[in-house]
């Protein structure tokens, strides 16, 4: 399921709570993400718990790190880890040669749930995304989660596309 959102509008965000601040990931976080990814329980999954910071995890951060075009990320309050997600901005030929933002990866910790946490990311997710002239922000969500659907499509994206994988391993 591909989501997808180009207005010009703002997503509606209203809360009480503090909001988190938003930073690049480090080689600290990776136990909290990959642990995170683990809970949610994806379909799949095949996380590495007992060695998060693993040859792995350590190549596929430095990448991140080194590329321009990857932001890994953490929401954090009070200087704990919340949430994370991933941004990859990519230029593209339709649409008269615009770059577009894939949102990937975003996880909140479930005791920080249906906080507004995930509404900021994806928040900070697309005003990023403007400030890098991409025409658009998408996402893609597994579709088991029909919670997180609910809440992409009251920020505002739309379902789209639907999406294929071919594992390759």
């Amino acid at each position: 399921m591909l989501y997808t959102f180009a207005g010009s509008r703002s997503i509606p965000t209203k809360s009480t709570m503090p909001a988190p601040h938003i930073r690049p990931a480090t080689a600290e976080d990776l136990a909290f993400i990959v642990n995170l990814i683990e809970a949610d329980g994806m379909v799949g999954s095949t996380e590495d718990t007992a060695n998060p910071q693993g040859p792995g995890y350590m190549a596929a951060l430095a990448a991140i790190e080194a590329d321009p075009n990857q932001l890994l990320l953490i929401a954090e309050l009070d200087g704990q880890p919340v949430g994370t997600f991933q941004l990859t901005f990519t230029p593209g030929i339709s649409r008269k040669g615009a770059w577009r933002c894939t949102i990937e990866g975003v996880h909140v910790s479930p005791e920080h749930r249906n906080k507004k946490i995930g509404e900021t990311m994806m928040v900070w997710a697309v005003e990023t995304a403007r400030a890098r002239n991409c025409v658009m922000v998408q996402l893609t969500s597994n579709k088991a989660r029909t919670n997180a659907h609910r809440f992409y499509n009251r920020l505002g994206f739309k379902q789209s596309h639907e999406g294929f994988k071919l594992m390759l391993g």
